[in-house]
């Protein structure tokens, strides 16, 4: 999730979701996704999709993004062709009776047999947002009723905090979020909770990470915000945003954990001084962030979505866009997602599409 630290006014857009952060804000240059032949796509995939994320359960992929007023599900067989996926939108907080605002950086998951979603967002109180967690039984969650189960808080410690996300691990779940160490401050740190069900949390939080380098300070306030897991080989990785997002410098950093590891001890986890995927302006990537990941449908290849701008000082509005591209992995088993592609370039559709 990106820390806004606005109110958006919400619009429609002709081609999809709706998020604005100022009034001047230019529409971005889409470069249609239509491949030149049926194997090739280009990025972006949409025009618009602030903290882009992707779930696939069987042979479908489900795509979500921060709308604002809303959480919508896109459905698609293949990612190369978000764009032509059903768009469905499944829950908004008015036809649920709750007043909340500012809905953003949904997650969606399947646990024993039912779907969840963790989003953000202000419900009007307690100094702003929270983790809020959605429950559906049907088998498809772009159907069926979406209930909403509350928020979702460490015991005595329920303050600001955004951008949930879920950590198996050990027989275990873990929810890793963004949050505030005192009600007072706006600096924005990593913390981890055990989860006794998918919509509570049992025991202390404890922090895995605060903006320590100079990278992770650009802008106003200072964060760590966006965790999400990547496994591999005997390792898990947490691969987070920082510096603020209205600033071209939002870039990803990691942290390091052994795949059998305790993940609510801090000393399990090690940091990476340096970040791992940044600007690429050449390539029309302005402050990359905010991703998720995904493995090709026939599971030879591992694939990064994240947002960017495509031009300089568009920050956190809705210029930013969901770009997909392959990543390989290093000598040490650590991932290498190279720099940001440019946008318009024919990349090779991922394997098996």
């Amino acid at each position: 999730m990106t820390s806004y630290r606005h109110s958006f006014l919400i619009t429609l857009l002709a081609s999809s979701l709706a998020l604005t952060a100022c009034k001047d804000d230019k529409p971005a240059p889409y470069v249609p996704n239509a491949p030149t032949n049926s194997t090739t796509f280009k990025n972006p995939l949409l025009p618009a999709g602030p903290d882009p994320w992707v779930y696939r359960k069987d042979n479908t992929y489900y795509y979500m993004s921060t709308t604002g007023g809303d959480i919508t599900i896109r459905k698609t067989a293949k990612m190369s062709e978000l764009a032509s996926g059903v768009s469905t939108v499944v829950w908004t907080p008015q036809q649920a009776g709750i007043n909340q605002r500012d809905l953003w950086a949904p997650e969606l998951y399947s646990f024993d047999g039912k779907w969840y979603i963790y989003y953000s967002a202000d419900p009007f109180c307690c100094a702003g947002h929270r983790v809020h967690v959605l429950e559906n039984a049907s088998a498809d969650p772009t159907t069926g009723t979406w209930v909403y189960k509350g928020r979702i808080a460490s015991p005595n410690q329920d303050l600001w905090a955004i951008d949930g996300t879920v950590l198996e691990q050990n027989g275990k779940r873990y929810l890793i979020w963004s949050g505030h160490e005192i009600e007072a401050t706006s600096e924005q740190r990593l913390y981890i909770s055990e989860m006794s069900n998918p919509w509570t949390l049992v025991g202390p939080r404890v922090q895995l990470s605060k903006p320590d380098f100079s990278w992770e300070t650009i802008g106003d306030p200072d964060v760590n915000e966006g965790p999400e897991i990547l496994k591999h080989g005997d390792k898990t990785f947490l691969v987070y945003s920082a510096s603020h997002c209205s600033t071209d410098d939002y870039a990803l950093g990691m942290l390091t954990a052994s795949a059998t590891a305790d993940p609510m001890l801090p000393s399990s986890w090690t940091k990476t001084p340096t970040p791992v995927f940044t600007k690429n302006p050449a390539n029309q990537a302005y402050g990359p962030g905010h991703n998720g990941f995904f493995q090709s449908k026939d599971g030879t290849e591992d694939w990064i979505i994240y947002h960017a701008n495509p031009q300089t000082g568009q920050g956190c509005g809705n210029q930013r866009s969901p770009r997909i591209q392959k990543f390989t992995w290093n000598a040490d088993g650590t991932p290498n997602f190279g720099t940001p592609v440019a946008l318009g370039t024919e990349l090779k559709k991922p394997s098996g599409e």
